[in-house]
C-alpha cells in the first residue's frame, strides 16, 4: 500500500492552534453529551423509581444486548429549545443489538418533564421510524410517556394528518 503523503507542518503555530481549538471544541460537545445524558431532576428521578419505574437510561441497558455497540441518533435534539431542560428532545434513540439483532430503539424518558413528548421529540422519533424503514430495521419503542405538549402545536415541517 502507497502511504498517503502529507504537507502538513505538525510543528507549526498554526497546525498548535488548530489542535488546542478542536480539542477545546470537543471538549465542548463532550460536556454537552454528557449533560444531556445524565443531567435529570433528583426529585424526578427518586419519584420515578418510588413508582417502580426504571430511568430510560436502564431500560435500555436492560434491552440491549451486553457488550454491543449502540449508535445514537439526536443526542442534541432540542439542546437550548423549551427553556433547555427536554434533554435529547426527551428520548434516548439509536440502533442497537437485541438478541442477536440490529434494531432502532426510541426509549421516552420520563424524568424529562413527565415524559411529555414535545414537538421536536415527535421529530426525533420519526425520523427514527424513517432510519428503521429505509434500513429495514425492526422498531422498538419503550414507552413511558406523560402524553402530547399540545400547547406548542404540531412540529414544524410535519404533515398533520385530519
Amino acid at each position: 500500500m502507497v502511504p498517503i503523503s502529507s504537507s502538513v507542518d505538525v510543528q507549526s503555530a498554526a497546525f498548535r492552534e488548530n489542535d488546542r481549538a478542536l480539542r477545546a471544541q470537543v471538549a465542548r460537545l463532550q460536556e454537552e453529551l454528557t449533560a444531556a445524558s445524565s443531567k435529570r431532576s433528583a426529585r424526578s428521578l427518586a419519584r420515578h423509581r418510588e413508582q417502580g419505574k426504571l430511568p430510560a437510561k436502564e431500560r435500555l441497558e436492560r434491552l440491549l444486548d451486553p457488550g454491543t455497540p449502540f449508535l445514537e441518533i439526536g443526542a442534541l435534539a432540542a439542546r437550548g429549545q423549551y427553556e433547555g431542560d427536554v434533554h435529547k428532545a426527551g428520548s434516548f434513540c439509536g440502533i442497537g443489538v437485541v438478541s442477536g439483532q440490529r434494531v432502532m430503539v426510541n426509549a421516552n424518558d420520563a424524568t424529562v418533564k413527565g415524559g411529555t413528548i414535545y414537538p421536536l421529540g415527535v421529530k426525533k422519533a420519526l425520523r427514527a421510524q424513517q432510519i428503521a424503514m429505509e434500513n429495514r430495521l425492526p422498531f422498538v419503542s419503550l414507552v413511558d410517556s406523560g402524553g402530547a405538549y399540545l400547547l406548542l402545536g404540531p412540529p414544524t415541517g410535519l404533515a398533520v394528518l385530519s
